[in-house]
């Protein structure tokens, strides 16, 4: 009779002792799944889709200044283009003139107006040539504000009976500015100038 009570006071023992152990595997999975999922959705959250074409592309946010010398090569890169990408058309020339002037201050409008001025613009149109530009490297120095540039590029101009390429080096700085559908980077060149700009 003590014997089989003994035994039962043993086997409860252990039942204790499992369940105890069970409960707390179970408290400690549980936990840990939950941290999981809010570390999950932290992650997700930090995700955007942009559907381009049909097609779903994975964007991720960063702070600018980790971005900084991209965007900035971007700005420069996309003014020298709208700056020197013409053809032999009034308004295609107005509207690229019109989308770098946005992207620069006055000296880039000075060298606007010289141009205009000694009657470059009416050559391209009479003379039938096109101008095409390709950005080579741009030297940035992006410890000074505002940020230093250098641009060196390759200009062609594009007649019917020849092509023409140029060496072409700009340099100037940028500053901040506010973003706009005009200005998506938030940048602004100023002291613009040509340093070279000769045939190959």
């Amino acid at each position: 009779m003590f014997t089989q009570l003994k035994n039962i006071d043993t086997a409860f023992k252990h039942i204790k002792r499992f369940s105890i152990f069970l409960i707390l595997a179970c408290i400690l999975i549980s936990g840990f799944a939950i941290w999981k999922s809010f570390d999950m959705v932290k992650t997700v959250q930090e995700k955007i889709y942009i559907l381009a074409n049909g097609k779903a592309i994975e964007a991720f946010s960063a702070e600018r200044k980790d971005n900084i010398g991209v965007e900035l090569r971007d700005h420069i890169k996309m003014f020298h283009h709208y700056f020197f990408s013409l053809d032999p058309d009034d308004k295609v020339i107005q509207a690229n003139i019109s989308n770098a002037l946005n992207l620069a201050d006055e000296s880039a409008k000075k060298a606007y107006d010289n141009l205009k001025e000694q009657g470059y613009y009416n050559n391209l149109i009479s003379a039938n040539i096109s101008q095409a530009i390709s950005v080579d490297s741009i030297q940035l120095d992006i410890n000074k504000y505002p940020f230093a540039f250098k641009c060196y590029a390759t200009q062609k101009l594009i007649r019917s009976s020849s092509t023409i390429t140029r060496k072409l080096i700009t340099q100037g700085t940028v500053r901040n500015v506010a973003r706009s559908d005009n200005n998506p980077h938030g940048f602004l060149i100023q002291q613009w100038e040509t340093l070279e700009n000769r045939d190959q």
